[in-house]
């Protein structure tokens, strides 16, 4: 038989079966061992999310650029267009994510309007 081992974000590792892991994997390259607890560290934990939220908003941003280019071709306003840019551009520095002390927390970050549908 085979033993399995989890390398946390640090290098350290562990026999899969001798600790307890976080249930969400979704922030795995997060996790933390301290003994035989795995746990998720905040910071990592939002860069990842960060991440996720730039890897989404690209296909966004530049359809609003294909959006600007075809309102400035038509002398049309291109206020609301340049606003979605901006929001979508800031999206990463968003407070909640800052403030966000649990993965829970960090998940209800997700803004859903701007991004639609979370990921998580």
């Amino acid at each position: 038989m085979v033993d399995t081992y989890i390398v946390d974000a640090n290098g350290q590792s562990a026999l899969a079966g001798s600790v307890t892991v976080p249930a969400d994997r979704n922030f795995r390259g997060a996790w933390v061992l301290d003994g035989t607890v795995i746990s998720e560290d905040m910071d990592s934990a939002k860069a990842i999310f960060k991440n996720k939220i730039r890897e989404v908003r690209k296909p966004l941003l530049e359809a609003k650029d294909v959006e600007l280019m075809k309102a400035l071709e038509t002398s049309a306003s291109t206020t609301a267009i340049a606003t979605a840019k901006n929001a979508l551009r800031d999206a990463p520095a968003a407070s909640a994510i800052d403030s966000a002390s649990t993965i829970t927390e960090l998940k209800a970050a997700w803004d859903t309007s701007l991004l639609g549908a979370s990921p998580y």
